[in-house]
């Protein structure tokens, strides 16, 4: 997939545990819809330590109660086809925090070894 080389970097920010009204992991959702609507691409990021609104540690350590993760997705395409997913985003959950900002493509290609994804991202 080609990408223009001023993209659209979406980030979204919210808890592990956080899931969509029918009972989905928010981040496999919002990663589902951006995959249908062919977006560049997607990645999740789980945290070991953050906090929120709440100003709740959440923490990865063992011995921590609390095990709702922070989770980052970040997402990059064409400034149209972001600003066609943020409604898609939206109607998954209101939960977390999204940004955007403009990202340069400094570099995009293939695997060097000329393989392709599989569906599956393997």
């Amino acid at each position: 997939m080609q990408l223009p080389e001023e993209c659209t970097l979406l980030r979204i920010f919210f808890g592990e545990k956080e899931e969509t009204e029918d009972g989905k992991l928010l981040d496999e959702a919002i990663l589902v819809k951006a995959r249908e609507m062919q977006i560049a691409g997607a990645t999740v990021l789980r945290g070991v330590l953050g906090f929120g609104h709440s100003t709740v540690l959440h923490s990865a350590k063992v011995l921590r109660l609390s095990q709702d993760l922070p989770v980052v997705i970040e997402i990059i395409d064409a400034p149209d086809k972001i600003e066609r997913l943020i409604p898609e985003v939206l109607k998954l959950s209101r939960a977390g925090l999204i940004t955007k900002e403009k990202a340069l493509i400094v570099q995009h290609s293939a695997p060097a070894d000329g393989r392709n994804e599989t569906q599956d991202g393997s």
